[in-house]
């Protein structure tokens, strides 16, 4: 990593691993489908550890889980101190990648072969977050969205509401 990626604090910026991410994501996603792909959705990433500049980041990325036009692929960033030799987990994400042809249109995926318990693992944990995903978006739609239902467990929260009093008009 060179200094030119670094941010305020000397460390390498988020967003520039983000980019780079995208990038692997793009070409796992491609490499698997044989065609063009594009970023569907970004999900959990979590900055587990900061990259220095002067580190080797290694990018392993995987399809871990194929829908009909679309693919999960994990991404593990791990940085080495190259005189030390020492390696950090950096960050993990996980990018949705959607398969078009030419004319833009989605196309449908080659399908997975599942070799080991760690794909199955990770099939299965994508089909979770997918999940999840809807769940909470149905939870917190707009339109049927009520509020009284949440203003208890909102008192274990450094918040104080202070609603107008025609709030439902929002």
């Amino acid at each position: 990593m060179q200094p030119s990626h670094s941010n305020f604090s000397g460390k390498i910026h988020g967003g520039y691993i983000l980019n780079l991410m995208d990038q692997i994501a793009f070409a796992c996603a491609s490499k698997h489908s044989g065609t063009y792909c594009v970023t569907a959705s970004v999900d959990t990433v979590d900055f587990i550890n900061p990259i220095e500049v002067g580190d080797l980041v290694t990018m392993k990325a995987s399809v871990n889980f194929v829908g009909k036009t679309s693919m999960v692929v994990g991404i593990r960033v791990e940085s080495e101190h190259i005189q030390s030799g020492k390696i950090e987990h950096c960050n993990s994400s996980y990018f949705t990648m959607v398969a078009k042809a030419e004319n833009g249109k989605s196309v449908e995926v080659p399908g997975l072969i599942l070799n080991d318990k760690t794909e199955v693992l990770r099939f299965l944990k994508a089909i979770k977050r997918a999940s999840t995903k809807k769940t909470r978006q149905q939870e917190f739609n707009h339109a049927s969205f009520t509020l009284e239902n949440y203003l208890e467990q909102l008192k274990n929260y450094r918040v104080r509401i202070e609603l107008p009093n025609d709030y439902d008009n929002y």
